[in-house]
């Protein structure tokens, strides 16, 4: 395709403010490691009405209309099958996966007293939420960052639970009164990672240019992640949550996979972990889904999945 070669890359966005952000850092880490420029985010409208998946598609057609030369995803949003027509070419080094708290009075989860009513737009969350047991009251809230924070300080909601990436991505970490540790909430599959997709018949160069952005360590861990909840036959709004960590191992790089599938009504969980090679990261994610379903987690995922 002509135009690759000089010019300014064009890239495609979401027009949140989290998502011009992410899609910035991506441009800016392009232009400082190869110095190609990268012009402003797409002008496609992209106001459909509908959840990630429709922003997800309207990229990708915008892509593969050639209206963009690259889209910028969070990670966690992509379906896990990856379209033939579609490369994707960096998974950028990964911001903390971590969920957090954001609570009036500075308080803790574990200092909210029963009956808080704590916002989530998130099935995992608030069924690991509802599967600590605190008493907390999980209430269903949409809108961005800025709008859920102001649910809290408004006095609506007692807090809000959102992922520490996209806080710290927009300068709100100051909000956080906890960062919640994954023995209590793992995250979603691929959060806090970045998703940098071209054309797979896009010249080779590009596909180099934008290879430098990859981070090997963050493509393996959520690989694993991802694998699992493919093998899980679930989507990436199902109550699944996963966390690979990458880890000095003995002989070879090794991961660390915990992954857990919690009913809706917080009332049952199968929580398991595996660990083995990095470079297999892959078939860490196979084998955990498969004890996973041998536990039963396709019962507990059935309600959101059929």
């Amino acid at each position: 395709m002509t135009g690759l070669t000089e010019g300014a890359l064009r890239l495609g966005t979401r027009r949140s403010p989290l998502a011009m952000i992410q899609s910035r850092l991506v441009a800016d880490a392009i232009t400082a490691r190869t110095g190609r420029a990268v012009g402003d985010s797409s002008t496609e409208p992209l106001t459909q009405i509908g959840g990630t998946g429709v922003f997800v598609n309207a990229l990708r057609e915008a892509l593969l209309a050639g209206e963009v030369d690259l889209a910028v995803h969070s990670l966690k949003d992509l379906p896990t099958a990856q379209p033939e027509q579609i490369l994707l070419a960096a998974i950028p080094l990964r911001e903390d996966p971590r969920d957090a708290l954001v609570a009036r009075d500075g308080l803790t989860l574990g200092e909210l007293p029963t009956g808080s009513r704590v916002g989530t737009g998130s099935p995992r969350r608030a069924a690991q939420l509802r599967a600590l047991g605190l008493g907390l009251e999980v209430v269903a809230v949409r809108g961005n960052v800025d709008t859920r924070i102001g649910l809290v300080s408004g006095g609506e909601l007692d807090a809000v639970v959102l992922a520490r990436a996209g806080l710290a991505r927009l300068g709100r970490l100051d909000a956080v009164t906890e960062v919640i540790d994954p023995i209590q909430m793992l995250p979603a599959p691929g959060q806090g990672a970045l998703a940098v997709e071209c054309r797979t018949d896009d010249p080779p160069d590009l596909h180099d240019l934008l290879g430098v952005l990859d981070d090997a360590s963050t493509r393996l861990a959520v690989t694993a992640e991802r694998t699992l909840l493919a093998t899980l036959e679930a989507g990436c709004s199902a109550p699944v949550g996963a966390y690979g960590e990458p880890a000095e191992g003995e002989h070879v790089p090794e991961l660390y996979l915990r992954a857990a599938v919690t009913a809706l009504d917080g009332s049952a969980s199968v929580r398991l972990s595996a660990s083995g090679p990095l470079d297999e990261a892959a078939r860490i994610g196979r084998d955990l889904a498969a004890v996973l379903l041998d536990e039963g987690a396709a019962d507990l995922m059935w309600e959101r999945v059929t």
